[in-house]
């Protein structure tokens, strides 16, 4: 960064907003304050949970390189899965293209790319045609409507477990009931049908009911409790199922898989140690009488994250999402700083706008270990998008970033799972909004960051 003045007033913003200012207007040079001050509040606001540890600070050999390239490989596919939901919806399953422009932001579409242009690279799955008016419409090929039919089948065929893991969710958070529009950012990562706000809440009244607070928000709320669900994931595997099992502390530590070249375990080596013999309070017991701050209050965290990941299809949940459950699940207020500094339990990815966490211990490489149906059934659609393998074979997490700008496939996708918060309607599909404005400024506070390390 050439200007000292811009330099210092950066490294000053980190702690003290205000002695920017002051130091802005106050400085000998003729300076434009006005964007220095912006990008001051956009370092002081934006991802304020990460600062004292951020992700981009990380090296580049403590990235896990499969793991990126598992977030990678699903980002052509999430907008593909958009589209069918889209079309799935409509009567006869086709729409007009024009229709279709309005989800440019759900699909990530930059103009001037065409949405027709974006269709026909994808014959296997979407067709194109032109009706007497001369309106081109777009349609799924017969191919995509036997996937969705499977994916139907398969939706319901997981109902009841993924009653089950809703169930659990529930019985996890303090007041054993979440807001039907937080659960919505779930739904995918679930397997819960497009619907489940419509019908499917309803169809398990003996596990859960619907209800509505006196601000007319609808929440979900724990019918009954279950002992037998209240033993983790992790209890299952290490001690099986117990008829006779009570809740309260556990002693179980949490499976470990580093970067092979991350070199601080043997320097944290005895803390780590010692966290994984601390006894923890379980994610089902009641969890008020914590305190925020302790170590005993982290790894009760850790224990929640670590069964709430094991509930998802692929063991991975954007992070943003997780956030919205701090109050509910009496989870830190820095949640990235815990799941950066447990890095042997969660890997966190930056790849695209939203950062997302995985569950270590169920990958190989940058495959899971244990594919649900739906997961195998997700294989099948990214392998007719019929992109990657035939363009260039992709070894590392760097291939990826060579193909970044080589087709309209690449602009950055949201997440890979872009579902909307109401699912039952297209017009609700119209009216979500998968990013806010702190999620578009990542790039540039990475950026602010990295002139001010560097310079």
């Amino acid at each position: 960064m050439a200007n000292p003045s811009i330099r210092n007033l950066l490294i000053f913003a980190k702690s003290n907003i205000d002695s920017v200012c002051e130091l802005a207007h106050s400085s000998n040079q003729h300076l434009n304050v006005k964007p220095l001050i912006s990008l001051v509040h956009v370092v002081s606001q934006h991802r304020s949970m990460t600062t004292s540890k951020r992700v981009q600070d990380r090296s580049q050999n403590k990235r896990v390189h499969d793991l990126e390239i598992a977030t990678e490989k699903w980002k052509i596919a999430s907008k593909v899965l958009f589209m069918m939901e889209i079309l799935k919806q409509e009567p006869e399953q086709i729409i007009p293209v024009r229709s279709l422009d309005q989800y440019r932001r759900q699909i990530n579409l930059p103009k001037p790319h065409k949405v027709s242009d974006f269709i026909r690279k994808l014959p296997k799955l979407f067709e194109l045609y032109k009706d007497q008016k001369g309106v081109l419409w777009c349609g799924m090929t017969k191919e995509a409507e036997e996937l969705v039919i499977e994916e139907e089948r398969i939706i319901e065929e997981h109902s009841e477990k993924a009653a089950e893991h809703v169930a659990r969710f529930l019985m996890m958070s303090v007041s054993k009931r979440l807001p039907l529009d937080k659960i919505a950012h779930f739904r995918r990562d679930f397997g819960l049908p497009i619907d489940f706000r419509k019908k499917w809440v309803f169809k398990y009244p003996e596990h859960f009911r619907v209800v509505t607070n006196e601000d007319n928000i609808e929440f979900l709320e724990l019918a009954s409790w279950n002992p037998s669900w209240a033993i983790t994931e992790l209890e299952k595997k290490v001690i099986g199922v117990n008829e006779n099992h009570q809740l309260g502390l556990l002693s179980l530590a949490f499976p470990l898989k580093f970067p092979s070249d991350y070199k601080k375990v043997y320097r944290y080596g005895g803390k780590i140690d010692h966290f994984q013999k601390r006894t923890y309070l379980s994610p089902y017991a009641d969890a008020c009488g914590l305190t925020a701050g302790t170590k005993e209050f982290d790894k009760r965290a850790v224990a929640v994250m670590h069964e709430l990941l094991s509930f998802t299809i692929e063991k991975r949940l954007v992070t943003d999402h997780l956030t919205h459950f701090r109050r509910e699940l009496v989870m830190p207020q820095k949640l990235m700083r815990l799941l950066l500094k447990h890095c042997g339990i969660f890997y966190v990815s930056e790849r695209g706008k939203r950062f997302s966490v995985f569950l270590t211990e169920a990958y190989d490489g940058s495959e899971l270990i244990e594919k649900c149906p739906l997961v195998l059934w997700k294989e099948k659609v990214q392998s007719l998008v019929g992109y990657r393998g035939r363009k260039k074979k992709v070894e590392s997490y760097y291939d990826f970033e060579e193909m970044e700008n080589e087709d309209l496939f690449e602009a950055e996708s949201e997440e890979d799972n872009v579902q909307p918060e109401e699912e039952d309607t297209v017009h609700h599909l119209e009216g979500s909004s998968l990013s806010d404005e702190s999620e578009m400024e990542i790039g540039e506070i990475c950026r602010a960051y990295k002139d001010i390390e560097t310079s």
